[in-house]
């Protein structure tokens, strides 16, 4: 039987810290959404190829297909932010060609709450008058003196 051999590679390749994982959260932190493209309802997918130099740090970017609207260039910007690990590679500076899809989605509008109209209690006033008749000297009928009469009124709002 053969021995395992550990497979050793000439050249290695540049990771981010942390992984994809770390790489996509990164990228769509510091990424802006262009107020042309905003207000043009733009969405979609721009494609970028860069080159990592051997110290770890993106050197050029290049736009495979983009979307135009200021969308490319913040694709652009935010990839150039990007820092890299690189393992020594034998003593040979390489520069390192990668590729990467940054999506342009428009955020979802939120619905704007408007309060409901509240419903409105109606306002009743009331109002009561009375008046009361009193004796005078001149001609009245036992009835009349001293009688009362009450007013009402309700007023609603």
């Amino acid at each position: 039987m053969e021995k395992d051999k550990k497979k050793t590679r000439f050249v290695y390749q540049p990771e981010y810290p942390g992984g994809p994982k770390e790489f996509t959260k990164f990228l769509y932190s510091h990424l802006r959404y262009p107020k042309e493209a905003l207000t043009n309802r733009i969405e979609g997918v721009v494609y970028m190829e860069y080159d990592i130099d051997n110290k770890g740090t993106v050197v050029a970017t290049r736009v495979l297909k983009g979307l135009g609207y200021g969308c490319d260039e913040e694709a652009a910007r935010v990839i150039k932010m990007l820092r890299f690990t690189v393992a020594k590679n034998r003593g040979i500076h390489v520069l390192f060609h990668q590729k990467v899809r940054v999506k342009f989605k428009l955020p979802e509008e939120k619905p704007v709450q408007v309060p409901a109209p509240q419903q409105q209690q109606p306002v009743s006033y009331t109002y009561t008058v009375t008046t009361t008749v009193q004796p005078a000297d001149t001609q009245q009928t036992e009835e009349q003196k001293g009688s009362t009469t009450t007013y009402s009124y309700t007023i609603t709002f």
